[in-house]
């Protein structure tokens, strides 16, 4: 869908956190230094964070963007104060190979596609990424299939509401997000799409 939303100039912005501490949503992140939006749906468009900039890096926008999302802002709200080992996980299978190309899961859903490496990598698995998704999980270099086709029949018999691809830095998990794109293409379908890349380290880069 087409919104308002908040948009971040990276190189007005001085990485100072002011909004990021200002959005109540936690859809900004500091990320290397500078903010992000990390997260369409948990962007509600009033632009709390706009007044704290000091250098008039934030302004709004209207662009595709995956609808406001109050339920999961209170997820991620809740699952924050909560204890870390709690388990987002939502559904089983979670291997793409394995999955159903039509489930009732898929309604409305935003699935993640990730790359299974990242889960070990980024500590914050569950909370940043699994939490409110439906999940793909793969690796196109241990897994000798092409993931596109797969996902294409999903994004194209089901109500997918938006993609967020997670993989790590190392080149041969860009196959990830090529077999997302493919997938997309072939599906025929419009739908918002998030790319996140980790670290070897544990870092979020994107």
């Amino acid at each position: 869908m087409i919104r308002k939303i908040i948009q971040i100039d990276e190189d007005k912005c001085n990485g100072c956190g002011a909004c990021a501490s200002a959005c109540h949503e936690g859809a900004i992140a500091m990320i290397n230094g500078k903010a992000k939006l990390t997260r369409d749906d948990y962007c509600d468009g009033l632009g709390d964070c706009l007044p704290t900039c000091p250098t008039g890096a934030i302004t709004f926008v209207e662009r595709e963007a995956a609808a406001y999302d109050a339920k999961a802002v209170e997820r991620n709200k809740e699952q924050k104060s909560a204890t870390p080992a709690k388990s987002c996980l939502a559904q089983w299978p979670v291997q793409i190979k394995l999955l159903p190309e039509t489930s009732p899961l898929y309604q409305g859903a935003d699935l993640l596609i990730a790359a299974d490496c990242t889960a070990y990598a980024y500590g914050a698995f569950h909370r940043d990424f699994i939490d409110g998704h439906v999940i793909a999980v793969g690796c196109p270099k241990l897994d000798s299939t092409d993931y596109s086709i797969k996902l294409a029949r999903i994004l194209e018999a089901n109500d997918i509401r938006s993609l967020t691809v997670v993989r790590m830095e190392v080149p041969c998990c860009g196959g990830m997000v090529i077999a997302a794109q493919k997938a997309l293409e072939a599906s025929g379908k419009k739908i918002p799409v998030n790319t996140v890349v980790i670290s070897a380290s544990g870092e979020r880069l994107s």
